[in-house]
């Protein structure tokens, strides 16, 4: 039997500077019935799962964006944010992309999901990997992100 290999998923996370001077993030909320009635610990940047032998997590967190988003990767400069370790045990790489302007984003021609709902009804539907997208400032962000995910912000360093 071969073990298994710990899950990892690489994302990009869009940053901007506000109107006020403020760092803001665009930040996707999880589709589905689970998280529909949720806004804190709801919300994610747009990630996916790679297998690290066979891609590079930049290229990952890009591909994830387009099939994720339906939307091309936002232009402008990239940092490496490190990754966190979830609460399943999920590596996640991130890269921030800092942004001019506003970012078109078409959730409904990105990923679908499927699964049994309710559970053991034998009924299934289908919905988005993420229903929205929404720009807000750090600080609400870290709030609304998952957990671990929210270290990500305090890595954000738009000096340089």
């Amino acid at each position: 039997m071969s073990p298994v290999r710990p899950r990892t998923s690489a994302g990009l996370l869009p940053v901007r500077l506000g109107a006020d001077g403020a760092i803001e993030v665009l930040i996707a909320h999880m589709g589905g019935p689970l998280w529909a009635r949720k806004d804190d610990r709801a919300w994610s940047i747009v990630k996916g799962e790679f297998d690290p032998a066979a891609e590079e997590p930049r290229a990952a967190a890009e591909r994830e964006w387009r099939e994720e988003t339906g939307s091309a990767v936002p232009e402008g400069q990239v940092f490496e944010l490190g990754t966190v370790k979830q609460s399943g045990g999920k590596t996640v790489h991130a890269f921030a992309v800092l942004v001019v302007g506003d970012i078109d984003v078409d959730v409904a021609a990105g990923d679908q999901v499927t699964m049994e709902w309710p559970p053991r009804s034998g009924r299934t539907i289908t919905f988005p990997e993420i229903d929205r997208v929404e720009w807000c400032v750090a600080e609400v962000a870290a709030r609304r992100l998952v957990a671990a995910q929210a270290g990500f912000l305090d890595r954000l360093d738009l000096s340089s």
